[in-house]
């Protein structure tokens, strides 16, 4: 994930709109507003809706704003978002549920940088990044008929797709620990971190829920914390069950032993801070098996990418 990082540096620098996509829970906004710190218009509003919770006249209204007596209940005039959120970014959550009917107001907002209120004639310009999330592939979308081709361009001017939770098993520390800190703030004892046991079982589970799930389990064990360190009988049942459980029996993409064994080496060793004397011991081996392994693995490695740049260019199968 680290590389994924990178690129919210890199996408924050520019104006550029973006479109972030991934499984629902990802943490979609989380990198939204990650854009929004990093840039020029960090100092300016992060203005976010979600698309999908509402018809087609109220996201309108939300987004472009009315007139007094433009329809029943406007008993004034009120700004939209696009106004809330001048000089800084509007995100658009789940842009991919928007009605065609609204992709074509949406459109034409981006096109002009201008938009008008619901009930009056003039256009109002306006100075904002758009940053939009789905979770639906939109190019299915486009084929099936349900999304506009030319919108889908003028949003994915970069596109920033972020991994499931499970595929970037990196993340997951630094993460619950930002959760921990945001979440422990206000406490007349503070929790200052995890016991290793619980940082075992946040890194072996599999996390269906994403960084949504995450975020919730945490908030759990800040809850039935009553040390200053969250252990693992703190954390939600879901996940003590695990220890419960049997290991499951894999019958699909099945992975060599030795490829499983270097990755949940370097898990421990990213859990441990880097300490092999505590990764050996946590790992009931030798510190010389553990410089074994690593150097192994290291090794396999490098023959695998040599192999890879020796292959032809042009096999002929």
């Amino acid at each position: 994930m680290q590389s994924t990082l990178e690129i919210v540096s890199r996408i924050a620098k520019g104006d550029s709109t973006v479109l972030i996509t991934g499984e629902s829970g990802v943490g979609k906004e989380l990198m939204a507003r990650a854009i929004h710190d990093q840039s020029v218009r960090a100092t300016r509003p992060f203005v976010a809706v979600n698309c999908g919770a509402l018809t087609e006249t109220l996201l309108e209204s939300e987004l472009f704003g009315h007139a007094k007596g433009s329809f029943t209940g406007a008993d004034k005039d009120r700004p939209g978002l696009f106004e809330a959120a001048i000089g800084g970014i509007l995100f658009l959550d789940e842009i991919g549920e928007v009605p065609p009917g609204m992709q074509v107001k949406l459109l034409r907002a981006l096109q002009e940088r201008e938009v008008r209120r619901v009930g009056e004639n003039r256009f109002r310009p306006t100075d904002v990044r758009i940053v939009a999330a789905t979770n639906r592939n939109l190019t299915d979308e486009i084929a099936a008929g349900r999304f506009r081709q030319d919108l889908y361009y003028r949003l994915r001017v970069i596109e920033l797709h972020v991994p499931p939770l499970r595929e970037r098993h990196e993340d997951i520390l630094p993460l619950a620990m930002l959760f921990l800190n945001k979440l422990a703030g206000n406490r007349e004892c503070p929790i200052t971190g995890f016991t290793q046991d619980a940082l075992d079982l946040l890194l072996r589970y599999n996390w269906p829920g994403n960084v949504r799930e995450l975020q919730s389990a945490v908030e759990h064990a800040v809850t039935m914390c009553r040390d200053g360190l969250i252990d693992y009988s703190d954390l939600p049942g879901e996940l003590r069950a695990m220890l419960l459980k049997p290991a499951p029996v894999v019958v699909d993409d099945i992975r060599p032993l030795e490829e499983v064994e270097r990755d949940y080496i370097q898990g421990v060793l990213l859990a441990v801070g880097g300490n092999k004397v505590l990764a050996a011991k946590k790992l009931n081996i030798g510190i010389a098996t553990l410089y074994r392994k690593i150097r192994r693995n290291n090794h396999h490695a490098f023959c695998q990418s040599e192999v890879k740049c020796l292959e032809p260019a042009n096999k002929i199968s």
